[in-house]
């Protein structure tokens, strides 16, 4: 099957970064990291979900956790340099990232906002991340997501 490339995808390949597209069926119905990570057959606790935030002090700001896991916004503001951050709500995604609900990719937004990803990444070889659209994730060792965009490793999902 032909899998045309996002422009995530295009982007790890100008910068000579491995990595694998995972595709999966998608179920509009449920675009949560769990459903979706069963039905691809991949571990939750390596499938990360990327949230948009918007903080009091730094405007917006990305963070990438594990989808067996919450945010923690206390964390997040601390490790952004916030007093306090909350979630963007769902209907602004697109204007500000490109992306939609369930294919948001940390990789690619329309503007380069900082991105923390979650220290846990870092127990496995690999993670998947969204590729930017709904049916496609990246398998991607995490300090090569890491690099790719400029990320910050800190704690930032709830214990």
């Amino acid at each position: 099957m032909q899998v045309n490339k996002t422009n995530a995808a295009r982007i790890l390949d100008t910068l000579h970064i491995a990595y694998e597209l995972i595709t999966y069926e998608v179920d509009e119905e449920d675009l949560s990291a769990t459903h979706m990570a069963a039905v691809a057959g991949l571990p939750i606790d390596q499938v990360f979900k990327t949230i948009l935030l918007q903080g009091d002090k730094t405007g917006y700001l990305v963070c990438v956790v594990a989808g067996n896991m919450e945010i923690d916004l206390k964390k997040a503001a601390a490790a952004s340099g916030n007093k306090r951050v909350e979630p963007v709500p769902v209907s602004q995604l697109l204007s500000l990232t490109g992306y939609i609900r369930g294919g948001c990719s940390p990789i690619g937004m329309k503007k380069p906002y900082p991105v923390f990803i979650d220290e846990y990444a870092e127990l496995y070889d690999e993670i998947y991340v969204s590729a930017g659209k709904r049916g496609m994730q990246f398998k991607i060792a995490p300090a090569d997501l890491v690099r790719a965009v400029d990320a910050t490793v800190a704690g930032v999902s709830a214990e």
